[in-house]
């Protein structure tokens, strides 16, 4: 049976909706102290698939967490068979990636707790996290038109695009070793120390560094958007850039108010969610310059109508 456009589209939007929570959820757990709520893993005990009450809250959160990932799994699995029934073959590899990167999370995120929430495994489990966001975010844009078009700006714009993206991906590198490198950077151990250790940078100078890449990336984004209303460049492309830089400063000022209050859960809660929404806004810009396939490709003359012939 064919999948109609609109059904993949609601679909996809629900994949990247999940891809987005999982993160948070993801940050919730690790905030609460529950990383090792289950100690072991595929099973959560070395005797239980499933949460015991010894483990008390601890456990049902992590273990919670868990579940989460049958669910996202279900989902991309559901958003597979929708793009392969529906005949687009443009979204196919977006679909399968996406789809592919959920037992990757899996196995990534029992190794990071057969190891003691390593944090370096920890950065690895929200990198790939934000990968999926990102593909998430332009599998659910491309399935709202017809396909793929020709290009809407020109190469040096493109270019710059494709530099903010590599420079958010920077910020977000940085900002899983400023974590890894703080005081959230594992469950506590009896010594009250990080149980799986820390990363080993001084947390001021990279919380610096990591400030630093961010005033890089805001700066570039201004840019970009002088550029495009110069050029009077596409709505699309302008509204994409316009609310990209809001997201960042919002995401900025969050940033600022949590280092200078010590990192309180509920703000290092919501810079997580401002990742995620600076990654999708960030893969919302780069799917913004080619526009759909009904789109004339730029700098190509508009056909004259019969009238004006």
């Amino acid at each position: 049976m064919r999948v109609s456009s609109a059904v993949v589209s609601r679909i996809a939007l629900v994949n990247l909706l999940a891809n987005g929570a999982i993160v948070v959820t993801g940050g919730a757990v690790r905030l609460t102290g529950s990383g090792l709520g289950c100690p072991t893993w595929p099973r959560c005990t070395d005797a239980s698939f499933v949460a015991t009450p010894e483990l008390a809250g601890h456990g049902a959160i992590e273990f919670g967490n868990r579940l989460l990932t049958f669910v996202l799994a279900a989902v991309a699995i559901a958003t597979v068979v929708a793009v392969f029934r529906s005949g687009r073959r443009d979204l196919r590899r977006l679909a399968v990636v996406a789809f592919l990167g959920i037992p990757a999370q899996a196995l990534l995120g029992g190794v990071t707790v057969l190891t003691g929430l390593n944090p370096w495994t920890v950065a690895a489990h929200f990198l790939l996290s934000s990968v999926l966001v990102a593909v998430s975010t332009v599998l659910w844009l491309r399935s709202r038109e017809p396909g793929v078009g020709q290009p809407l700006v020109r190469r040096p714009i493109a270019l710059l695009v494709g530099g903010i993206a590599a420079v958010t991906a920077a910020v977000l590198v940085l900002g899983t070793v400023v974590t890894g490198s703080g005081p959230h950077s594992g469950d506590l151990d009896e010594t009250g120390a990080p149980s799986g250790g820390r990363m080993g940078f001084d947390p001021e100078t990279v919380s610096q560094l990591h400030a630093d890449v961010v005033f890089l990336l805001v700066g570039l984004t201004v840019a970009l958007l002088v550029a495009l209303y110069a050029m009077d460049s596409p709505g699309r492309v302008r509204r994409a850039a316009r609310d990209l830089l809001v997201v960042q400063l919002l995401q900025g000022v969050v940033g600022f108010v949590q280092y200078f209050t010590h990192l309180p859960v509920v703000l290092v809660l919501l810079h997580m969610l401002g990742a995620v929404l600076v990654t999708a806004y960030t893969a919302r810009l780069a799917w913004s310059v080619r526009g759909p396939a009904t789109e004339q490709p730029l700098d190509t003359p508009a056909v004259p109508t019969a009238a004006a012939r």
